[in-house]
């Protein structure tokens, strides 16, 4: 993993009163689920039978991926639990070493780490072909690694798009991140909509539905041979008894105050707007609760440091993402008050350059 990801409030000394770096909405009401893990903890209100802390949790989350599966009216076989969606990344990376990898760029630094790691040999991509090129990939790619929403961008591919280059290019595993689907009003790919194709795995973040980052919960969907030969790589107990019985708890009762995403959207368009009539800034376009933004002068870097130490608020320098340069900076739509404050921070920031 790379320096530079968001949520790094720990390197000011100043508390972060407005956390606009994640991408995980920061306003969900977790205290019945804090009162469960709780109650597990304490030896009660198991839904799984054993000690939450004293006894091993299944050796595979064979239960919670049988409530998932269910969910998604798919087999047990087509899920495959992981701890967050970035151990999948990497599962998916190690079980096809050495594949041809090409990477729709600028995207989540995981992806090329990942494959790196495992001996890829990593393209990189900063369009898809089109009717003109018959939606026909590069011929010695065998795997593509798409973030659907993007991340950092906020863009999404469309869903037509999408079939054809699957089914154009049958010789190619399309690995589709899907993390942020539960933000965004487009249409986007189901489980069960991805089983007629052999060559396609979906991976899910529960970290990102339900805002719980520090349990990590992600999973994969796909062709059961697919998510078979992932399992023969996934390391036993990779996913801990308490992240289980989260899993499970919040299949049966989700959680309260997450936002409704229409209005959530109409408030990301606010304050895009409201962003744009700064002036200095270069704001694109979205189709999701995040955004990408470019200074027109300056380095994105001085500017989070501002924000961070003289108004407590913290952005997320995006510098570090392939195809991007110092001037890049990615924020996530906090409350209107909040983004209230982000809008006159980043004027007084230009007024006192």
């Amino acid at each position: 993993m790379i320096e530079g990801h968001g949520d790094d409030s720990y390197k000011y000394n100043r508390p972060i009163t407005a956390n606009f770096s994640s991408n995980i909405y920061g306003k969900a009401d977790l205290s019945a689920l804090k009162a469960h893990l709780c109650d597990c903890i304490r030896g009660s209100g198991m839904q799984t039978p054993g000690d939450c802390l004293s006894s091993y949790p299944e050796p595979e989350p064979y239960t919670l991926e049988a409530r998932l599966a269910a969910r998604h009216s798919l087999t047990d076989d087509a899920v495959c639990v992981t701890s967050g969606a970035t151990e999948a990344i990497y599962l998916i990376a190690q079980t096809f070493r050495g594949t041809h990898t090409a990477i729709l760029q600028p995207t989540f630094s995981e992806y090329a780490d990942a494959c790196r790691m495992h001996g890829h040999r990593v393209v990189s991509l900063y369009r898809l072909p089109d009717e003109k090129e018959n939606y026909l990939l590069p011929k010695e790619v065998r795997m593509l690694w798409l973030c659907n929403p993007n991340n950092p961008t906020g863009s999404v591919i469309e869903k037509e798009l999408l079939v054809k280059l699957i089914e154009r290019n049958p010789q190619v595993c399309f690995v589709i991140d899907q993390s942020y689907e539960h933000f965004t009003l487009e249409l986007l790919f189901s489980p069960a909509e991805t089983m007629a194709w052999p060559n396609v795995l979906l991976l899910h973040s529960m970290t990102k539905r339900y805002a719980v980052p520090g349990l990590r919960l992600g999973y994969v969907t796909g062709a059961s041979n697919l998510l078979h030969r992932l399992r023969t790589n996934r390391m036993p107990w990779s996913v801990n008894r308490i992240a289980i019985e989260a899993g499970l708890y919040l299949l049966e009762h989700d959680i309260d105050n997450f936002p409704d995403i229409t209005v959530y959207l109409q408030e990301t368009a606010r304050l895009h707007t409201a962003l744009e009539n700064i002036g200095g800034l270069e704001v694109w376009d979205t189709a999701t609760h995040f955004m990408l933004i470019r200074l027109r002068s300056g380095k994105a870097s001085a500017l989070k440091d501002y924000l961070a130490e003289a108004h407590g608020i913290l952005i997320r320098d995006a510098s570090n993402f392939d195809g991007l340069d110092e001037r890049f900076f990615r924020i996530a739509t906090q409350t209107p008050e909040e983004n209230d404050r982000l809008v006159k921070a980043i004027e007084q920031w230009f007024a006192e350059e």
